[in-house]
């Protein structure tokens, strides 16, 4: 009689509640995050091209992957993106977020027009600067035809189409690090600029002395949450060159993608996406032990 009491109190029945609020999650986390994972696992070993069974294979994909030169150009080009687009977008949010945090009219109205490429679809900014960039009726050669200056082979260069696409993905993401600069900005107190004022510091030298040190924690988030978004390059260079050329914008998503879904390797894109994750692993962790080291005085 007891034991059916306690099966039937209200704490018994809060509990069963919690249970089906857990539920849903539990169901999406098995099927969409978990399965997947150890779907993803088993293909380390196998061959697979998603017709024939499964084939075991081994560390054959390993080798593989060890001896693929195009793997690792694909990882170079993407380190490249990243050196560009890391810096540029730093500078390009840190300098519009410290503008648009003074006494300047319509700042709402500016903040939205930065973030507004946030919102709007990759792909459709992709195909929009896809046309800008067009060798002979982009907007941005016949302007620089306009002023007596050559057109510029932005897409079709090698060496210019990585910076091309770092440009355009500027672009495209730099007002989510406005806002977060510009919420680091409004927490610094205006008292120490204030005494600074009064020591007769220069907007300069309080700009060097007491904004950048208070915007530590921003840049980690900052450099963090760029490395992350650009290490997965896709939608750009698949739009606007399809990798080319000469493979020069191969990043190694892209890759990944066309070992999984162009030539239906499963097992060997599983290795290279496992791979290409322990990289991005390491890289963001000696980026966060390097920025968050204080510096010695």
């Amino acid at each position: 009689m007891t034991s059916l009491w306690k099966f039937d109190s209200p704490r018994h029945r809060q509990s069963k509640t919690g249970y089906w609020f857990v539920l849903p999650y539990a169901v999406f986390f098995g099927g969409f995050v978990a399965y997947p994972l150890i779907f993803s696992f088993v293909l380390l070993f196998h061959r697979w091209n998603v017709v024939t069974p499964m084939e075991w294979i081994g560390l054959k994909n390993f080798e593989r992957l060890f001896s693929d030169p195009l793997f690792f150009k694909a990882i170079i080009n993407t380190l490249k993106f990243l050196l560009i687009h890391i810096p540029l977008q730093m500078v390009v949010a840190l300098g519009l977020a410290v503008l648009l945090n003074s006494k300047l009219k319509c700042r709402g109205f500016f903040r939205a027009v930065f973030f507004l490429p946030v919102v709007v679809s990759g792909v459709v900014v992709t195909i929009l600067w896809q046309q800008l960039y067009a060798f002979d009726s982009g907007l941005l050669n016949r302007m620089l035809s306009a002023v007596g200056i050559g057109r510029v082979p932005w897409l079709i260069d090698p060496d210019m189409a990585m910076l091309s696409i770092a440009l355009m993905a500027t672009w495209k993401n730099v007002g989510i690090y406005i806002i977060l600069f510009l919420v680091g900005l409004q927490d610094v107190p205006r008292e120490l600029y204030e005494s600074a004022s009064i020591d007769g510091a220069t907007r300069a030298r309080q700009f060097f002395r007491i904004t950048l040190p208070m915007l530590r924690p921003t840049f980690v988030v900052v450099v963090v949450l760029s490395t992350i978004g650009g290490f997965s390059l896709f939608v750009e260079p698949y739009v606007l060159t399809g990798g080319g050329p000469m493979e020069s914008t191969l990043s190694a998503v892209l890759y990944i993608y066309n070992q999984a879904f162009y030539f239906n390797h499963m097992g060997y894109a599983a290795t290279l996406g496992f791979v290409f994750a322990l990289i991005i692993l390491g890289v963001v962790l000696l980026q966060r032990k390097v920025i968050e080291t204080e510096p010695t005085t």
